[in-house]
């Protein structure tokens, strides 16, 4: 595989060695005056803007609705979005409801009140939802 891709009027040419060692990284830092470890963030920042895309910012909510749309697939209420099928998972479903209330537990005091009131509203319906299906089988 060439390391040199040439295109239209320029050309891009990957320096980097799959075979550079941390001492590599130290010493090619020290020729700089910078910090070994901010450049190497920096790099993982450039990374991400240089696909054009940025990284989707997480928030307490955000989580909890994630892991409820995960408990809400094993127990074959949401389908596979590739497939289209539903499929019934009852462990994998209560595993993820049961991190749920163990997070409702740990930051019991800590949230806000839209927080706590989205955290007991999913949790009561999750479980609920788990008991029906349970019942059924």
């Amino acid at each position: 595989m060439s390391d040199e891709i040439k295109d239209e009027g320029f050309s891009i040419k990957d320096n980097r060695s799959s075979q550079k060692t941390d001492e590599d990284l130290n010493e090619s830092s020290s020729a700089t005056g910078e910090d070994p470890e901010s450049s190497a963030e920096r790099e993982v920042d450039s990374g991400s803007t240089a696909t054009g895309t940025s990284p989707a910012s997480i928030d307490f909510p955000t989580f909890i609705l994630s892991l409820t749309s995960s408990a809400f697939y094993h127990m074959g209420e949401i389908a596979d979005p590739q497939t289209g099928q539903k499929s019934v998972d009852l462990s994998a479903a209560k595993q993820t409801i049961d991190i749920l209330v163990m997070l409702k537990e740990k930051t019991t005091g800590n949230l806000n009140a839209e927080e706590t009131q989205l955290m007991d509203q999913l949790t009561y319906e999750l479980q609920m939802k788990f008991l029906n299906k349970s019942q059924e089988k």
